[in-house]
């Protein structure tokens, strides 16, 4: 095909060359804008349903329930553990199934979560073991991002995949804080009359439609899996089968790159998932909804600048320099907190978490800018002096190698969703506050200062990027 012939039309493209200048400002720009901003809402509803739980646990025994505190952080970290372990797999599928059918099939798969909560939460006799089930069912949306990331790098030439990656992701992201704004105000009526089920009546005479936390998420849902269906592409040229794929397990930078984003990405999930209920046990006299959706919020919208400034000045720099923010903003959260049941400030607390979020979001835009960049690096080193064709055959593996390390490292990075609820959990349950678990943060994040610094940001880095 010419390159200044217009796209192929139907849902499979065979013919992409996104470094080709010529072909992406003919076409492809817009068929890759156009994948961009179906793949963004489906994203979004995806982040909403996987961290419900985290507004939902908020109320549950207000409406009759009877769950220690423990469980319910165990019900905010579930969705992570499943979350995470579904982007391992959820890392290969758009090379194998393409990145249309997967986006339609995968945003359908969010139905079954949020219809069994909407019933569940209706019925006082619900087990815990069946909100257990829910929760890990609500990991679907968590299994998305992977594939989501995955598909769409390989829709943007090298130099604008830092800033694509950045708003699929950050506006993405926005969906925990959509969900953790619009909850709390849709279960105060009943929205979907006789068909959402009647309301529960709180100790204080009031209602709530509980269940709405999960209908809400519906219609929404119906709606971007036919436009992903109809609306998005495969590309041929993204095929590739699992052993292509599984040879991003020998390279060191994968697993580099996994414990950096683990940090970045896996502190601002797991903070999102934990938020609600740190607030609620170390300041009970403030209505922590209310506060709740500004953390994810401002994470989410700072994302695509990280991938911005990481484009611009270079992701390791960015992201070295963000790690060590990230322990200042801890050590400042913690100066905040409540000692012994006595003192602390939570407009302090909450000013030092907003800016904590803010360092999460933008080492989550820097480390995944950084992943194209040394694995193009990698290949171009292999393919230093062959033939024309074994370089343009470097450049492809070096796509599927990033694309796949893009999505298994989320799928490590999303583990945080579950280890940090669960550390704050555990050190309350322990030490009855959650310093301890602040202070194993900032020994993580010291030992990702050390890692980009060796490999990728100091003078004379193997792969600097």
């Amino acid at each position: 095909m010419s390159v200044l012939q217009k796209p192929e039309s139907g849902p499979v493209i065979h013919d992409w060359r996104p470094e080709d200048s010529a072909f992406w400002g003919s076409s492809g720009k817009q068929t890759a804008t156009r994948n961009l901003w179906i793949s963004i809402p489906a994203l979004l509803l995806a982040f909403a349903v996987w961290m419900v739980w985290s507004t939902v646990i908020v109320r549950l025994n207000a409406i009759g329930f009877s769950f220690t505190t423990d469980q319910l952080f165990w019900l905010a970290a579930l969705p992570g553990l499943s979350g995470a372990t579904l982007r391992v797999f959820y890392s290969f599928m758009v090379p194998i199934f393409g990145g249309r059918r997967w986006t339609a099939l995968s945003t359908a798969s969010l139905l079954l979560p949020s219809i069994w909560m909407g019933f569940a939460v209706q019925d006082p006799g619900t087990s815990y073991s069946v909100f257990v089930l829910i929760a890990l069912l609500c990991g679907f949306g968590g299994g998305n991002f992977a594939s989501s990331m995955s598909n769409i790098s390989f829709f943007y030439p090298k130099s604008q995949q830092g800033t694509a990656l950045g708003l699929n992701a950050g506006l993405g992201n926005l969906g925990v804080s959509v969900m953790q704004f619009c909850v709390p105000l849709v279960i105060t009526f009943g929205a979907f009359g006789a068909m959402g089920g009647a309301s529960q009546v709180l100790p204080d005479g009031g209602q709530l439609w509980l269940q709405n936390a999960g209908f809400l998420w519906v219609p929404f849902i119906l709606a971007v899996t036919l436009a992903a269906w109809f609306g998005m592409n495969d590309l041929s040229s993204a095929k590739a089968s699992f052993s292509e794929q599984a040879v991003i397990f020998k390279r060191k930078h994968n697993w580099l790159m996994c414990w950096l984003y683990l940090a970045t990405f896996g502190s601002f999930i797991g903070f999102s998932a934990a938020f609600p209920l740190l607030i609620k046990t170390s300041f009970p006299d403030v209505i922590a909804l209310k506060f709740a959706f500004l953390g994810p919020l401002v994470g989410a919208l700072v994302r695509p600048l990280g991938g911005w400034l990481a484009d611009k000045l270079g992701g390791a720099k960015v992201t070295l320099w963000n790690f060590v923010a990230m322990i200042v903003m801890v050590f400042g959260v913690l100066h905040f907190l409540p000692h012994n049941g006595a003192g602390g400030n939570f407009y302090g607390f909450l000013g030092l978490f907003m800016l904590l979020f803010i360092t999460t979001g933008i080492g989550n835009g820097s480390t995944f800018r950084m992943i194209p960049v040394i694995f193009r690096t990698l290949h171009e080193k292999f393919s230093a002096g062959k033939a024309p064709e074994a370089r343009e055959q470097a450049l492809k593996n070096a796509g599927k190698e990033s694309a796949a390390v893009l999505g298994f490292s989320s799928a490590i990075g999303a583990f945080g969703a579950f280890f940090i609820p669960k550390s704050f959990g555990t050190s309350m349950a322990h030490t009855g506050g959650p310093e301890m678990a602040f202070y194993m943060f900032v020994g993580f994040y010291l030992s990702c200062i050390v890692v980009t610094w060796w490999w990728y940001a100091r003078k004379g880095a193997a792969t600097p990027c």
